[in-house]
């Protein structure tokens, strides 16, 4: 899946790339696997903005996908499509299991259309093979993890995105996070062997204002261009910088304040944070 220029044409165009989808099989999703998605706009259930910059974008139509697969244990499945979400960076492989179920998942890298999967602690050990980490060899690169067992995948779930299993202690699994964070796992928790595919993603460039309005992503303002009462760092003659440290608008420090309660339940399955390499409460 290589990265495509266009022709400039247009001023908008020069700077535009966008990923070749020449491998996608399958234009139109399965209907039964499709719910319509209403949009927000960043609005909670009683109209309140919560989350800015939302609004607009294309209509879509939400993909079921099954983050958990533990159901299906010992059905091989077959991968008879590969397809694009529009609600995520990552593909999605449309498996039809030998009971005649249809079921989708996020797509390996390296897992062909044609090819068959399987699920359980039965399983090798092969690209889209979701079994627990109890059964995966140490060294393999592992993505869709569940951080609960039975809850479903909630770790590298995104395009390009891998965790290395680095060993075991006792129960547990000790993985290294694509931030560097070395975290311990339930070996029970199940994760599915291989990299999350269309690993060029992150290589795309939005060229244009308007493609991030068609994403449903709305312009940002800068603080420092507002005035007193909508930001702290709003105010002043000419470009002024604010005054004081970068704040977000309640007043929170915006850059390099941490943001993690210190005494957070799970702090204590953090053996390495990321990038600072100290260990958490020490």
């Amino acid at each position: 899946m290589p990265i495509r220029k266009v022709k400039p044409i247009t001023n908008g165009q020069r700077g535009l790339s966008y990923v070749d989808t020449s491998d996608i099989t399958r234009k139109a999703p399965e209907k039964r696997l499709v719910a319509g998605l209403r949009k927000s706009g960043g609005r909670n259930n009683v109209g309140r903005m919560t989350v800015r910059r939302r609004g607009g974008g294309h209509k879509r139509l939400y993909r079921f996908v099954d983050f958990r697969r533990s159901d299906k244990d010992g059905v091989p499945a077959r991968v008879a499509a590969l397809e694009y979400d529009p609600n995520r960076n990552a593909r999605l492989h449309l498996l039809h299991y030998a009971d005649g179920e249809k079921r989708y998942v996020l797509a390996v890298h390296g897992v062909e259309v044609g090819a068959t999967v399987h699920n359980g602690p039965g399983a090798e050990p092969k690209p889209g093979n979701n079994m627990p980490l109890r059964n995966i060899p140490v060294g393999l690169m592992v993505s869709s993890i569940e951080l609960i067992p039975g809850r479903g995948a909630q770790l590298c779930r995104s395009a390009g995105t891998q965790a290395v299993l680095s060993a075991r202690e006792g129960s547990y699994a000790l993985l290294t996070l694509p931030s560097g964070e070395m975290r311990r796992v339930h070996s029970s928790c199940r994760a599915t062997v291989g990299q999350v595919g269309n690993i060029d993603f992150s290589l795309m460039k939005i060229g244009k204002a308007g493609r991030n309005r068609h994403l449903g992503k709305r312009p940002k303002v800068r603080g420092s261009a507002m005035n007193p009462v909508s930001h702290p760092m709003g105010g002043g003659e000419g470009r002024r910088s604010g005054g004081r440290h970068p704040r977000s608008p309640w007043g929170q420090l915006a850059k390099g304040g941490n943001t993690r309660k210190p005494r957070k339940q799970s702090n204590r399955m953090i053996v390495r944070g990321r990038k600072r390499g100290k260990q958490v409460g020490k």
